[in-house]
């Protein structure tokens, strides 16, 4: 079986109380992730957080099927003004979040990935829009630069 390159686990937080689900079961699927979580979990104007508690159906352009979307986090936070804000983000490498290039030199089997995975996570992302708006929450992408990496 090939390794995967990259890091994953069960994330154990300093804080149950804050965690919405399973906190047994909080698993991260990247490094940033992991990041992500111990801020959730650290930070004191975080009230609650959650990790891929939320499904959202949308339409799979690439296989056209319908398919469900987790998430990667939900949180709570109170700002400096008191007022409360409810966020669902997907934790992202900042070139995933952009579109391969559209005329490379040559087409290959890489490059056609990155196309098929950037028209699912839009596919993704518009269903994540729509869900937030009907429920009050703001959809955010986080990279390496929001998490202060790199």
């Amino acid at each position: 079986m090939a390794e995967s390159k990259y890091i994953q686990g069960i994330f154990k937080p300093k804080n149950p109380e804050k965690y919405i689900g399973d906190v047994n079961n909080i698993v991260f699927r990247s490094s940033y992730e992991r990041k992500l979580f111990q801020w959730c979990d650290q930070t004191s104007s975080v009230k609650k957080w959650a990790s891929e508690e939320i499904a959202i159906s949308y339409f799979d352009p690439t296989t056209l099927k319908n398919r469900r979307y987790f998430p990667d986090v939900l949180f709570e936070l109170v700002d400096k003004d008191g007022n409360t804000k409810k966020y669902l983000a997907e934790v992202k490498p900042e070139r995933q979040t952009r579109p391969p290039n559209p005329s490379p030199k040559k087409k290959t089997r890489t490059w056609l990935n990155e196309n098929i995975t950037y028209q699912k996570n839009l596919a993704k992302w518009e269903a994540a829009e729509r869900f937030c708006q009907l429920n009050g929450l703001e959809f955010i992408k986080i990279t390496e630069k929001e998490l202060g990496i790199k």
